[in-house]
């Protein structure tokens, strides 16, 4: 049986193997989507910052070390939350426990609001990114990542326990969810075209700004041959939009 993002991090053989492979060298969270992350975010000097699907909240740590004045990260996992708590321990970073299509936003309380590779797990984005407009102040600005829509699309090539060397891209317009194995459990996670994307930042209301992918740069890969791997197909799509 496939489970959404939260019920599958808190399968705890499967947190496991998540966490392990969030230190290896050269992981892709590092190398390719958080220097596109970090750079859309902009200056965080004073930037009251949400963080939707949090995950271990390292990028608190960041936020508040960038001078951040507040952090709150929303997170569905009860692992991900434990492990959260314990990343912002001693500082003024907040972790709420609660899915994201559950958390109820107060009106105008942030500047930033940030949810990396999160928003591919839920069914409906249209009340979540209402609800991220609600409660962003005038002028915030709304970044996220997601898998790039040529991952999502479909997940044949990708043979078990090992490095996956070719993707293809088919029913690329059949958008919905999508169950593939990863990480020693099913996951379901929901295919939508980049289109899609870009139309629900702009059907909340926000002015899209930037649209990127995560074009690897050698400076960011200690092994060369990794870097060459990574040039091959885009693992991330990045979308900004400011609340007018």
């Amino acid at each position: 049986m496939s489970a959404s993002g939260p019920a599958f991090y808190d399968d705890d053989a499967v947190f496991a193997t998540y966490m392990a492979a969030r230190q290896r060298r050269d992981n892709p969270n590092d190398t390719l989507e958080q220097p596109v992350l970090l750079e859309l975010a902009g200056d965080l000097v004073g930037r009251r910052v949400l963080d939707l699907g949090c995950g271990d909240a390292a990028f608190g740590r960041v936020v508040l070390a960038r001078g951040g004045s507040a952090y709150l990260g929303v997170e569905g996992s009860r692992n991900m939350a434990a492990v959260a708590r314990e990343m912002l321990a001693g500082s003024s970073g907040q972790v709420r426990h609660c899915a994201i299509e559950d958390w109820e936003a107060p009106a105008d309380a942030f500047d930033l609001a940030v949810a990396r590779l999160s928003l591919h797990y839920l069914a409906d984005l249209t009340p979540v990114f209402a609800q991220v407009y609600q409660a962003l102040a005038d002028g915030g600005r709304f970044v996220f990542s997601v898998e790039h829509p040529v991952i999502t699309s479909c997940n044949r090539g990708w043979p078990a326990g090992t490095l996956r060397q070719d993707w293809v891209v088919d029913d690329y317009f059949v958008t919905g969810a999508r169950e593939s194995a990863w990480l020693g459990g099913t996951v379901r996670k929901y295919h939508r075209t980049v289109e899609d994307y870009f139309r629900a930042l702009q059907d909340a209301g926000f002015v899209v700004e930037q649209l990127r992918e995560s074009r690897p740069q050698r400076e960011q890969f200690a092994d060369a041959q990794t870097y060459e791997r990574r040039r091959r197909i885009p693992l991330f799509l990045f979308l900004a939009g400011r609340r007018a």
